[in-house]
């Protein structure tokens, strides 16, 4: 699902999305899982992979620019297993780095809300969302628009929606 278009909407997604993953962390409270990796320049493709269970994101990136930097990774599975979340960032809140490429993907579930930022929000500073044209959404990824992308990229956020099992 593609977030609303139109200046009140961005704002209701950008303000939506996070409070979703807040309900989505506790009810998951026992069902995460976090790792550090480091963002490296250099132009070349990188991907980082974090798995819980039957389900499994891959950050994949190139940037340019400056030096390593720390970034995190969290998923999460919610307790009803129902929903899957990953969300990708850089605790210090804005990246000094040039993205040339992103793409997010997620395996064994269907992204259900998605938001990509240019800056995360750290202290004073606030998550800023990318324009809606610089990123795109499918049923497992969330990727920069070629052309469309400015760069910039501090954090990810992903709510998917994992396959039920009929009886």
């Amino acid at each position: 699902m593609a977030a609303p278009s139109g200046r009140s909407g961005r704002g209701l997604w950008a303000a939506l999305v996070p409070a979703a993953l807040l309900c989505l962390a506790a009810r998951a409270a026992e069902e995460t899982s976090t790792a550090d990796f480091d963002v490296r320049p250099g132009g070349e493709v990188h991907s980082f992979s974090r798995s819980l269970g039957d389900y499994t994101c891959t950050f994949t990136y190139s940037a340019q620019g400056g030096t390593n930097e720390q970034w995190q990774m969290n998923v999460g599975v919610s307790e009803d297993n129902l929903l899957f979340s990953c969300s990708v960032w850089r605790p210090q809140g804005k990246s000094y780095l040039f993205f040339t490429q992103f793409k997010a993907e997620v395996k064994g579930a269907k992204i259900e809300h998605a938001m990509a930022y240019s800056q995360a929000a750290v202290g004073a500073q606030r998550d800023i969302p990318l324009k809606q044209e610089e990123f795109e959404i499918t049923e497992t990824t969330v990727s920069h628009r070629e052309g469309k992308f400015r760069f910039e990229l501090s954090k990810l956020m992903i709510v998917a929606k994992t396959p039920r099992d009929e009886l």
